[in-house]
């Protein structure tokens, strides 16, 4: 009698456990391509800050500097 109640509740668990198994792998892709996206982000924002000073030399750079803010794409 034991085993078999012993077994109906590992049945029903096996069910609890793929789905959090399900979760887990819904959460691994979203995690995936927010790195994705992130990654991109940081990559468009190395262009822009490289095209506002090329030369990596902040001595001639201006703070909210609208023409070059607009022609990197960030206004």
């Amino acid at each position: 009698m034991f085993s078999r109640i012993t077994e109906i509740y590992q049945f029903f668990w096996m069910f609890e456990s793929h789905a959090q198994q399900r979760k887990a792998w819904d959460d691994a892709a979203q995690a995936r391509v927010a790195r994705v996206r992130a990654e991109a982000q940081a990559a468009a924002q190395l262009h822009a800050m490289l095209s506002a000073n090329p030369s990596g030399s902040l001595g001639h750079a201006k703070l909210n500097d609208e023409d070059s803010l607009d022609e990197s794409g960030l206004l």
